[in-house]
């Protein structure tokens, strides 16, 4: 794991240039297409559920003090992210405010329950 970045102190900004940089070192700019990385988005988040498949749901929460497995969905999780960072790259997507907007709006579709 690199021990420079972590969620507390990266950025969105220092995770697209991670992603891209690598993407660039190996041409692969040309395939980097909306399809092609909503596809791999997609083929990446099924990896994650291959893990949980058939587990219960305390199987599935389990999974949290598994070293090995946690690594394994952490890995899937993490191309998972590439390709997210791609696909907003490619379409010009600012990711930070496109999810402050989307919960501004999931609040008003779902509001608090009385307490």
């Amino acid at each position: 794991m690199n021990a420079s970045m972590n969620d507390h102190q990266t950025t969105i900004l220092e995770l697209r240039r991670l992603v891209a940089r690598f993407v660039a070192e190996r041409n692969w700019e040309e395939f980097h297409t909306p399809k092609n990385l909503a596809m791999s988005l997609a083929i990446e988040a099924a990896e994650v559920m291959e893990h949980f498949q058939w587990s219960t749901a305390e199987e599935a929460l389990a999974a949290a003090s598994d070293e090995q497995k946690r690594g394994e969905v952490a890995d899937e999780l993490a191309d998972v992210l590439a390709y997210l960072l791609s696909l907003a790259t490619a379409l010009q997507i600012d990711l930070a405010a496109a999810l402050e907007s989307k919960m501004q709006r999931n609040a008003i579709k779902y509001p608090r329950p009385n307490q």
